[in-house]
């Protein structure tokens, strides 16, 4: 599928044929694709919880408003991120960069997170951004529907998956073979309007 084709034809789908089992071939395809998604020094926070269980993923639909595609599509994946993961071998983000590169940025990633936890906090919640909208364009390359969520008790959901106390929580997103179309777009803004050029 082209990839304009791909992004104006991605739409939040709410309905799923329960019956339908996703290669796990298709689904290690997209969690591929995220992990071609850019992150901050290339840290590669993100940590994608791939929910099979369920029983874990009705507990879930229970503390995300009863949304009915979070047990009857096909995949159910949370996203979340390793806040501190700058700390955690860093060296390791750059062993195949040229050494003068590596010991540039590695020697930056500390004083550049030091004693920032809202910097921290936003670089991984970007991050959880850019590769949650990638899942959901190489689903849709794929043929597949997919839906991102957030409507759901973040607090009791991390207590379910065991959310270390490092990581925090993103969105959700639901994977399948949708049964009905979305609604129409309900309201684009013009292009002027979200478009600045130089400053407001």
């Amino acid at each position: 599928m082209d990839t304009f084709e791909a992004i104006y034809g991605r739409r939040a789908v709410k309905h799923y044929d329960t019956a339908f089992e996703m290669p796990e071939a298709d689904l290690r395809k997209i969690l591929e694709a995220a992990m071609q998604a850019p992150t901050s020094f290339n840290i590669q926070h993100w940590r994608f919880v791939v929910v099979r269980d369920e029983g874990l993923r009705q507990k879930i639909r229970e503390l995300g408003n009863d949304q009915a595609q979070m047990t009857e599509a096909s995949v159910l994946i949370i996203m979340t991120a390793d806040i501190k993961a700058w700390q955690k071998e860093p060296a390791r983000y750059w062993k195949d960069a040229p050494a003068e590169v590596a010991e540039l940025l590695v020697n930056w990633m500390g004083p550049f997170h030091e004693g920032r936890d809202w910097l921290q906090r936003d670089e991984a919640q970007r991050s959880i951004g850019m590769a949650s909208q990638t899942i959901m364009l190489a689903a849709k390359a794929l043929g597949y529907e997919s839906c991102p969520m957030i409507g759901f008790d973040i607090e009791k959901v991390a207590e379910l998956i065991n959310l270390p106390e490092d990581h925090c929580m993103g969105n959700m997103i639901a994977i399948g073979t949708g049964t009905k179309p979305a609604w129409p777009k309900p309201g684009q803004l013009g292009f002027d309007e979200v478009v600045v050029t130089n400053a407001f």
